[in-house]
């Protein structure tokens, strides 16, 4: 997966697979200070149509913990269909280090730059 360094976030294009509805290509940020797989804005989610999970806390960067809506979604990832758990959160889908466990990731930190995903070998 490739993606590019824009106002100092790296983002990558992820795509989404809403049930019913066409493939959708997201761009999200990497955020590698996130545990969880993926949030995506509340309003995103519902145009989505993703379907509910559960709710849960969620800890946010400043150390405060909010109640969130978790929903599921099926996502292209490197190629392979993954089933993620997707906070329903923020305002910028997000792009956590669950999703990056056993991938490789680089980044040119530049304007500009690449980011590069993929397997380790």
């Amino acid at each position: 997966m490739h993606g590019t360094v824009t106002g100092l976030q790296a983002r990558i294009n992820l795509i989404i697979r809403p049930p019913g509805k066409p493939d959708v290509a997201i761009e999200c940020v990497v955020d590698t200070g996130f545990e969880g797989a993926l949030t995506l804005p509340p309003n995103l989610v519902a145009t989505l149509g993703l379907p509910y999970f559960t709710r849960m806390s969620a800890n946010l960067a400043d150390d405060t913990n909010i109640m969130t809506q978790v929903y599921l979604a099926t996502i292209l990832w490197c190629g392979v269909e993954r089933d993620v758990a997707v906070l329903a959160l923020g305002r910028r889908p997000l792009i956590g280090t669950a999703l990056l466990e056993d991938y490789h990731l680089s980044i040119d930190f530049y304007e500009g730059g690449s980011v590069v995903i993929d397997e380790i070998l």
